[in-house]
């Protein structure tokens, strides 16, 4: 809340697509068309929620307003899963559906992360045919490179991944 401000009902309202619109433009630095196709959204939808979310920033820089964040189902404490064939950790917050596939790469092979179990410490790109590794750069995906051995799309291991 800015400073001097009592008044709570005077915040502005974003929503987590709001502000994951903003982060994946602004401070990942996508174009509509990558930032669209890593929300899931047409790029027209995209653009929508894009434009929402800067008058709303705009509202609250001009007028001193805090912002909250709402909306939407979020788990910070779910079931964590990790993919035996490309890698992926990933989590599973709908606990009522049966999880049966990655839901990166589409495989059967997954299995549930025990709690003592952690990521590797340094996340890496990994060749999910040949194992060949990279250093991952943050901000860049792994998939968009290739193996240097057998040019197949590298996969990201050592920290959850999302989708």
């Amino acid at each position: 809340m800015p400073v001097g401000t009592t008044n709570e009902s005077l915040s502005v309202v974003m929503n987590l697509e709001e502000y994951e619109s903003i982060r994946l433009s602004d401070f990942d630095l996508h174009g509509q068309m990558k930032a669209a196709e890593l929300m899931q959204v047409s790029r027209p939808t995209f653009a929508r929620i894009y434009e929402s979310a800067r008058r709303k920033v705009a509202l609250a820089f001009m007028e001193g307003r805090p912002i909250v964040f709402e909306g939407g189902k979020v788990y910070f404490n779910s079931e964590w899963h990790s993919c035996n064939s490309c890698g992926c950790w990933f989590n599973h917050p709908e606990k009522e559906k049966e999880l049966k596939n990655c839901p990166l790469c589409g495989s059967s092979e997954i299995e549930q992360i025990k709690e003592d179990a952690l990521p590797e410490k340094e996340t890496v790109c990994v060749c999910p045919d040949c194992g060949k590794k990279k250093k991952y750069i943050p901000g860049k995906t792994c998939k968009n490179d290739r193996c240097p051995d057998c040019q197949t799309p590298m996969t990201r291991k050592g920290i959850p991944c999302s989708k």
